[in-house]
């Protein structure tokens, strides 16, 4: 085999970029736009965070690394996207999908993981609020975030090194990332043990995120309810709300693309879900966060008027 048959069997082409194609400037300058958006209040966010000494609580120290989750997920996808919206493909190696699969992967697991660390600090100051500061160290803060990382990483690549013994027949993803399903449909070998894995490792992450929410909100809307006084429920109430409504956006686009069965619409149905989550997310969470927090409306105020 040539050199250079070997290299166009190296390559893959993303073909999802065609649905853009009526409207594809526009398209163009609302992703550039988007992209701008989140990557500024991101840093903004966690540079805040970093910096104040009244935001250094746990709460604040996993919205840290939230956002550095969302930025990584959508830096590891828009870019590549950019091009492809104008040309309506983009032609990348084997390698490089592999890796773009790695990255994202991290970042959306990880993020889930972190999701659940927030949730068990909400239930530790709320449930448990003498009990808090004595657990709630920065020592154990620092453990159960290399934790979630070291996890979102191992668990991608887990699934990456199976992908990567893969044979493949064709290279045309109808899809704008490569995604694990999209790549998955144009293999050649016994891909069963593969899909298996990818089933059982997406629904483990996902169930065991959503089981730990349900539980730890279970228990924190309870003791809430006990509290005798309104404006004692409001501010408790308020210190989970805004939590919530990133769960709740984040665990539904997961569940569409990997937990939800497929059917005849289901590949139009994983690009939305993945732009969801590539745009929607990443520039929802950072901003519920700033509008209903009262510490980081001040502390940027702060910053603002100094």
């Amino acid at each position: 085999m040539s050199s250079e048959n070997q290299t166009m069997e190296n390559l893959i082409r993303l073909l999802g970029f065609q649905m853009f194609r009526d409207y594809r400037i526009s398209f163009l300058l609302l992703c550039c736009f988007l992209y701008c958006l989140i990557i500024t209040v991101n840093i903004i966010l966690s540079a805040l965070i970093y910096s104040c000494p009244n935001l250094h609580h746990p709460m604040f120290f996993f919205l840290g690394h939230l956002s550095i989750c969302d930025i990584t997920l959508t830096t590891g996808i828009v870019p590549l996207m950019l091009p492809g919206i104008l040309r309506g493909i983009v032609k990348i190696s084997l390698a490089a999908c592999i890796v773009q699969l790695q990255i994202y992967g991290t970042a959306l697991t990880s993020e889930c993981l972190l999701l659940v660390m927030m949730s068990f600090d909400r239930y530790l100051a709320i449930c448990h609020p003498l009990r808090y500061t004595s657990i709630m160290n920065k020592h154990f803060c620092l453990q159960l975030v290399i934790l979630c990382w070291t996890l979102g990483f191992t668990v991608t690549f887990s699934f990456v090194i199976l992908l990567n013994r893969v044979e493949f027949c064709d290279t045309a993803i109808d899809h704008f990332i490569c995604d694990y399903l999209p790549v998955l449909k144009f293999s050649q070998s016994d891909i069963f043990s593969v899909k298996l894995v990818q089933l059982l490792v997406s629904t483990t992450v996902v169930m065991f995120t959503s089981i730990s929410l349900v539980v730890t909100y279970s228990y924190i809307l309870t003791t809430i309810l006990k509290i005798t006084s309104i404006s004692g429920r409001k501010k408790a109430f308020s210190t989970c709300s805004s939590h919530m409504a990133v769960v709740g956006t984040f665990l539904g686009s997961l569940f569409g693309i990997y937990i939800i069965p497929p059917s005849g619409n289901t590949l139009n149905a994983n690009k939305v879900f993945s732009l969801l989550y590539t745009f929607g997310t990443p520039l929802f969470n950072p901003l519920i966060y700033c509008v209903r927090n009262i510490e980081i409306r001040g502390e940027f105020k702060k910053c603002l008027y100094q």
